[in-house]
This record gives structure tokens, sequence and C-alpha cells, in this order.
């Protein structure tokens, strides 16, 4: 079978529409989802226990489900449990910064962890509440040993946004396979659809090498 670049040029308005929409829930997830890790991450590494025992059940729940499974509970279970609709790109940002935020607190409060113990006991000697020194001492050193761990994760919740496609929020892999449904041109909309997601993840791994440079920088 010959590749059809006519197929390919007719089905790349509408993949760049799917394309679009992968970006702004990427976007919106991992911003909320990194929000939520990293105050799930502070509240493992220095929180009061039993709150430290609540945030490690809630990742061990969150990392030992499959992420298909997230999405569709909290697209059918959850309005049952909770007596409302959600719509299907609420559901699945959702999901995305539940599963997303378990991932990162973990990285968080590695990297938290990993910084000398003298420079959160200096920070405290000098009065600082542990807020404070969490935010202006421990953390800013914390934070470059982070940026690969959490570039990678940032990837990989960019690459989750094609499981929504479960319960039909109109990203790129949905909306590649309703055009390849119409067409059945599954050679020329999956290589499309692939070039796509790795032209978006680059731009993404650029960003995070210069963000990782300029924080050796600063």
């Amino acid at each position: 079978m010959s590749f059809q670049w006519s197929a390919l040029c007719s089905a790349l308005p509408e993949l760049c529409r799917g394309a679009l929409v992968t970006v702004e829930l990427t976007l919106i997830s991992l911003v909320l989802g990194t929000l939520l890790g990293a105050v799930l991450g502070v509240v493992r590494a220095f929180g009061p226990r039993p709150l430290g025992i609540a945030v490690q059940i809630y990742i061990g729940l969150i990392r030992g489900t499959p992420m298909v499974v997230q999405i569709m509970f909290v697209y059918f279970a959850l309005p049952a449990l909770l007596g409302l609709r959600l719509s299907a790109i609420t559901s699945g940002v959702l999901a995305l910064v539940v599963n997303s935020s378990a991932y990162l607190a973990e990285i968080v409060r590695g990297g938290l962890l990993s910084v000398p113990r003298g420079l959160k006991e200096a920070g405290l000697a000098m009065g600082l509440p542990l807020y404070r020194v969490v935010l202006d001492i421990v953390g800013p050193v914390a934070f470059r040993r982070m940026i690969p761990a959490l570039g990678n994760q940032w990837i990989i919740g960019l690459k989750d946004t094609s499981l929504l496609i479960v319960i039909g929020v109109a990203e790129l892999t949905r909306t590649g396979q309703e055009i390849m449904a119409e067409n059945y041109r599954a050679v020329e909309i999956w290589t499309a659809v692939a070039l796509i997601y790795l032209a978006m993840i680059s731009v993404m791994t650029l960003g995070i090498m210069l963000l990782e440079k300029r924080m050796r920088m600063s």
C-alpha cells in the first residue's frame, strides 16, 4: 500500500486542533498536579506523622492502580457516588491531576530529603518558621536536584493525555482515531499523530533542558 500524502495533508488541520486540546490538557493538569504534588511532598517530608501517613496511603492507592482505571472511576463512578455529573474533559483533567500529583509528591519528598539537614536546622535556628525555611532555603536547593525527575514526569503526563481516549475526550489520539475511521488510512494518520507527539515532547524536553541550565547558572 502506497503512502498517500494527500490523506495526511487533509487530516492535518483536524489533527492540529486535537493537538491543541492535548496541549491545553497537559498545561492545566501539570500545573495543578505539580502544585498538589509539591504540597503532598512537603507534608511527607516535614509534616506531622498522621498527615504523612494519610498522604502515603493516598500515594500508594494512586501508584498501585492503572491510570485507565482511575480515569474510568472519575468519569463513571465518582459522579454516581457524589450525585453529580462531570464532563469528559473535567473528569480527564481531574484524573490526570490526581495521578501526576502522587508521582510528583514522591519526587518532591526525595528532593527535599536529599538536602543536608544542616540547612534546615540553620534556618530554624535563625528563628524562621518552617514554611519560610522550606520556601527560601531548602526548596531552591532541592528544586535544582529535582528538575530531571520532574521533567521526566511532566513528559509522561503529556503522553498520559492520550489515555483520555477511553472517555471520548477529543485530544490528539482520539482525533486520529476518528479520522482513520473515516478514511481508513492508518499508516498516514498514525504516522502524523506520532510525529506531532514527538514534536510536542521535543519542545517540552528543550524547555526542561533550558530550565536545568538556568538553574545551574543561578
